[in-house]
């Protein structure tokens, strides 16, 4: 078993626009290992001790900066091991003024006790803080031995999805190459044994105290200007595939892109969720600094509608959209009557009309919107004695089948004007050559009746 110190920070998302307000309040959640693994020696002496001497200069450290407050929960002390138990987690000192004697107390009493339950540790962890509103952090220090079937990686996405952002330091005694690589996706690995180690976490945390990471999504229009907006927009951790954030894009006051703070850990897939889709990839922020991402987005606006007819139902007409390049995936399925916006290019159209309605080519420009008026429906009756089978044609230069008909004696369907025939059957009638047809014509709303048995 290995000693390892995982100093986890997160900060809550929050957006650029913010009045000026009182010196922000940072919060730190400790985190202590008291399992039994903890009784192992290290450098001559246990891990609890050489944890609890580390503890104690990064407590007296932070508690020299202003505006901070303090909490401690312990796991693995209180159920002893074997059996141990997964859940022996427990805010032990809630966030107050004042308190850090009481934080060291407890932590001086703490004895190696039970199992090391260290997913379901940070998980729970997030529900200790008062709110969101602060800067929070959490230190967590364990031996980093999970003993409950576990993943750090897990809990850290479990955070995330809590909208919080989760930053690890990582301190290990002797671990090898492989045992660091488990923790490549909690944070970066430093060594117990480098004197160096204390200063280097500590300006680092004192940097992200004073220094905020954070990022901001220009999607451009025709003019690479950075006006498009109101999309959602999605952080895909690049090498597990794994969402981390979700936002819908928005501008500021000052109509320029919102301000994002959020982890600069992970290397992101940014996917604008524009119809189609636009991206950015392998986007990488820079600790404390601010990064813009560029996404190619410009769109306009396409409009499908038709008259409010006496047989017009527009809520049951939806619009297949796809690209005009050949390649016939469906992009959006539009409801008639309404707008929708598009990245800009040509698309083809299929209206699911009675009969369907193709229109190819469609242009979308930049900022304005493409209007097409489909015409109003009229409405076929037809009446029969006898069941049978049946199609409408479309009648046309050449014969276009529109549908089938159902077998019932009395129908009625909605159709787009123009001039049809019907091909009908009785089922009773076992031969082709007892074959009716009829001709007629559909006028926007107007209703025509078609008689079978005349």
């Amino acid at each position: 078993m290995k000693f390892l110190i995982i100093f986890l920070i997160y900060s809550t998302l929050v957006f650029a626009q913010q009045k000026p307000i009182q010196p922000q309040i940072t919060r730190v959640l400790f985190v202590f290992d008291a399992s039994k693994s903890m009784k192992s020696f290290h450098s001559n002496t246990s891990r609890i001790e050489g944890a609890k001497k580390l503890f104690y200069k990064f407590l007296d450290s932070l508690n020299k900066q202003p505006n901070m407050q303090f909490a401690l929960r312990m796991y693995g002390h209180t159920v002893k091991y074997p059996p141990g138990d997964c859940k022996d987690s427990k805010l032990v000192v809630p966030f107050g003024k004042d308190n850090i004697q009481l934080i060291k107390a407890k932590v001086a009493e703490a004895k190696p006790t039970g199992i090391t339950p260290i997913e379901h540790s940070i998980t729970e962890s997030a529900n200790d803080f008062p709110d969101a509103k602060a800067k929070n952090m959490i230190i967590l220090i364990t031996d980093g031995i999970e003993e409950c079937g576990g993943d750090p990686c897990k809990a850290r996405q479990k955070l995330i999805e809590k909208g919080i952002v989760f930053k690890p330091f990582i301190i290990g005694i002797d671990l090898t190459i492989e045992q660091i690589k488990t923790f490549e996706c909690v944070g970066e690995y430093f060594d117990f044994d480098d004197t160096d180690t204390f200063t280097k976490i500590a300006n680092t945390i004192a940097k992200q105290k004073l220094s905020k990471t954070s990022c901001q999504v220009n999607l451009l229009d025709v003019k690479k200007n950075p006006t498009e907006t109101n999309v959602n927009v999605s952080f895909y951790d690049s090498q597990t595939g794994n969402y981390i954030y979700n936002f819908i894009h928005t501008l500021n006051q000052q109509y320029n892109p919102d301000t994002l703070y959020i982890d600069d850990y992970p290397t992101y897939n940014v996917v604008a969720h524009t119809i189609p889709p636009t991206y950015s990839n392998n986007v990488k922020l820079k600790q404390g600094k601010h990064t813009t991402i560029i996404i190619d987005a410009p769109q306009g606006f396409l409009e499908v509608k038709r008259p409010e007819g006496i047989y017009n139902f527009n809520q049951k007409i939806r619009i297949i959209i796809t690209k005009s390049n050949g390649d016939k995936q469906t992009l959006h399925v539009q409801q008639m009557s309404s707008i929708e916006k598009y990245i800009i290019g040509n698309y083809d159209l299929e209206v699911l009309t009675l009969p369907r309605m193709y229109i190819n080519n469609v242009q979308i420009t930049q900022s304005q919107t493409k209007t097409l008026d489909i015409p109003n429906a009229g409405m076929l009756t037809l009446k029969a004695l006898d069941n049978g089978d049946g199609s409408i044609l479309k009648d046309d230069k050449k014969l276009e089948w529109v549908c089938n008909l159902d077998t019932t004696t009395s129908q009625v369907y909605y159709l787009q004007p123009g001039n049809y025939r019907i091909e009908w059957r009785a089922k009773s009638l076992k031969g082709s050559i007892y074959t009716i047809e009829k001709r007629f014509t559909i006028i926007p709303d107007v209703e025509t009746k078609v008689e079978l048995y005349k």
